[in-house]
């Protein structure tokens, strides 16, 4: 069972009547849900995933004060702690009724602070870019079970996806960044047998090309440890999963090297085909150099756009 269905089940067994016998006052103003940091919010966990931190438990997240008072918080605290030990054959390890940055009883302000640096989840363009994608993709992802009032929906709504503009700016500056180590720099360090600059030429390849490929799907990407993972479940250019594991995967000798380098190309041109496909691009070269700077040129706003095109890389 993953951890998102095991949360949803222990909540409808025991959240929701404790919630419904015990604070009908102020339910309407609390959210339920599993949201946050943690494979089971993002739906990738698995076995492996249950040697730490896998439990039945969710989030109840609640406005500040004096919406809901501090004495209310702690009765939901208690009250939160004292539900079943152990549910469907799994056990609530070390219970925390407070619940750290997990489970149990959350301001809503305090959890949309810690990760966009606002309790209202109001970002300026500028601040748009120093926002780690990982962060605002715990803010948005997992599954609210209950949300009468739609206080903390909304903010995540608003926090979704970037602005366009955002988006067009980092698309940029990592389609250079694919020109720059993959078409140009790898060739020359395996020309000049360097074989660790080589391989981290492919590495810096391979980075910006997820980075790209989320981008153009309009997704946050999650951070390395999740990036292929999720690249599987995205609509576009996903086909490209196994050869970019092989460009980091696989040596530099000749043979290998001629290989990378088709590889390399085979991807910049879909990178190029997607991008016309989206009206991003009016360049016709091959090459990925201009299309950044075609790209940087569809920005509307003039103080973003004129930006060293770097900038959000």
């Amino acid at each position: 069972m993953k951890g998102l269905e095991l949360a949803e089940k222990f909540y409808y067994e025991y959240g929701e009547k404790m919630i419904n016998d015990n604070f009908s006052h102020i339910k309407n103003h609390i959210a339920v849900g599993l949201v946050g940091s943690g494979s089971e919010c993002f739906g990738f966990d698995d076995e492996i995933s249950r040697d730490h931190d896998f439990e039945p438990g969710f989030c109840i997240f609640i406005p500040d004060e004096p919406i809901i008072s501090s004495k209310d918080k702690f009765e939901l605290e208690r009250a939160y702690s004292n539900l079943p030990k152990e549910f469907d054959g799994f056990k609530r390890n070390n219970i925390n009724p407070v619940g750290g940055n997990r489970h149990g009883v959350i301001r809503i302000s305090d959890f949309i602070e810690s990760k966009t640096g606002d309790k209202s989840g109001n970002i300026s363009t500028k601040d748009w870019f120093f926002i780690s994608e990982q962060f605002l993709l715990e803010a948005t992802n997992g599954k609210l079970f209950y949300d009468n009032l739609g206080l903390i929906t909304e903010i995540r709504e608003k926090l979704k996806y970037l602005p366009e503009d955002v988006r067009l700016k980092k698309l940029a500056g990592n389609i250079l960044v694919m020109a720059q180590a993959g078409q140009y720099n790898y060739k020359r360090c395996v020309s000049r047998e360097e074989t660790a600059a080589a391989q981290l030429a492919v590495f810096e390849f391979v980075n910006a090309t997820l980075k790209v490929i989320f981008l153009l799907n309009k997704r946050y990407i999650p951070y390395y440890k999740w990036s292929f993972h999720a690249l599987n479940d995205l609509p576009q250019l996903s086909q490209f999963y196994y050869e970019l594991e092989y460009l980091i995967s696989s040596s530099n000798i000749e043979k290998e090297a001629k290989l990378k380098e088709e590889i390399i190309e085979k991807i910049s041109a879909s990178i190029i085909e997607e991008l016309k496909n989206q009206t991003l691009t009016k360049s016709s070269s091959c090459n990925l150099e201009t299309h950044a700077y075609s790209v940087n040129d569809k920005i509307d706003d003039p103080e973003i756009r004129n930006l060293n095109i770097m900038y959000a890389v």
